[in-house]
Order: structure tokens, then sequence, then C-alpha cells
């Protein structure tokens, strides 16, 4: 065999290898942007490239699989739906207290069932991995709490995404624990009328990227 074809022989290893490893990187770009949805987009942005955001996905999922995360048990459900009750209350009279202390119990929730007590950029990175949609909401309600110029309407948004990431996390795994803890602890439901609602914005209305919680600046 001559010079010649040898040449064309290594071209054509190397130009196969090449696209195997393109095709290789588009289905692991596929694979992440399907389990972290818009996660995916926000940490592009973040790490300015495709391969550091792709390798800090990669790292979280690592990471969180290596983490005992459990569900809460009966008593832990119902202590932390009481101090739930007990927060909601208080937004009547002083909201920006009762948004500060759902920040922290939903933080104590959290380490309750596992995840490491980090700063809170950990915490939200952590839950994107099994629950993107709720950690979003979290990331919003704490963009809020940190505003200190949030106007009573913003600390109300802010509660609607905390309550949404406190279902998720107190919820129970299983459909008949569900069933059986119907009726122990009611929903809360604070003068949850026209002049005191906390307009809940589920996961498909709360943007992705900076600001995530991007809230009114409407003054009371």
């Amino acid at each position: 065999m001559d010079e010649t074809a040898l040449l064309i022989i290594a071209l054509l290893v190397i130009v196969g290898m090449l696209v195997l490893w393109l095709l290789l990187r588009q289905r692991r770009t596929g694979s992440l942007r399907e389990e972290f949805g818009d996660e995916y987009d926000r940490t592009l942005e973040s790490r300015g490239g495709r391969s550091a955001a792709e390798r800090d996905l990669e790292d979280r999922k690592k990471r969180v699989a290596e983490l005992n995360i459990r569900p809460l048990d009966n008593d832990e459900r119902g202590h932390f739906r009481k101090e739930w009750l007990e927060v909601k209350a208080l937004f009547v009279d002083a909201p920006r207290e009762a948004v500060l202390r759902a920040d922290r119990m939903l933080k104590d929730v959290l380490t309750k069932r596992g995840f490491p007590m980090a700063d809170f950029d950990r915490r939200y990175e952590d839950l994107t991995v099994d629950h993107r949609d709720t950690a979003r909401h979290y990331r919003a309600g704490h963009t809020i709490a940190r505003d200190g110029d949030a106007t009573t309407e913003d600390l109300r948004q802010a509660m609607g995404h905390y309550e949404a990431l406190f279902d998720d996390m107190v919820a129970p795994e299983s459909g008949a624990e569900r069933s059986n803890e119907a009726g122990m602890v009611p929903t809360a439901d604070v003068r949850n009328d026209d002049d005191h609602p906390f307009a809940v914005t589920r996961s498909s209305d709360v943007p992705a990227t900076a600001p995530v919680g991007g809230h009114s600046r409407r003054r009371d």
C-alpha cells in the first residue's frame, strides 16, 4: 500500500472520529437541555460557553447523586405546614418579615431533606437537578426577598414563589401518602381574598434568565 493510500485512510479515520465526537456532543447537549430546560440556557449565559455550562450541569448531577436526599416524615411535614400557616398569617401585618421568615424556613426544609447547608446559589443549583421548575420559583422569591425596595405587591409575589417550592418540598412522595394526609393539615388560606392574595405563578410563567426574580417597581 503506497503512502497516498495510507494518508487517505488516516484522514478518513480522523474525519470519522471527528464526526463521532460531534454526534456524541450533540447527544449530550440534547440530553442536558431536556433534563434542565431553561436552566440550561441560564447556565450557558452565566458560564459564557457551552463546554463550561455543560460541565457545570454534569457536575451538579454527580454532586446531587451523592447526597442523601429524602422525603420528610409525617411529623416533619406537620411541623413545617403549621409553621407555614403562621408565616402566611404574619404576612397580613408584616409582609417583609413574613418573606424573610419564609426564606429561612425553606432553607430549614431543604436542610432537613438532605440538601447541604451551603449558600443560596449552591442550594438553587442542587435543586435544579430534580426540581428544576420549583427551583426557578425559589430563585425568583429569593431575588425579591433581597430587594430592600420591594413593594408589598412584590413581596406578595415572593410569597407565591416560595409557596410553590414549599408545596413541592413538603408533599409526600407517593400518591397513597398524599391521600392519607389529605385531611391532616389543610392548605393555608390566610385572608386569601381580593385584598390579600398570594399570586402564585407557576413554573411556565417564571423567567429563567436574569433577572429571574423580575418584579414591579410600583410603590404602595
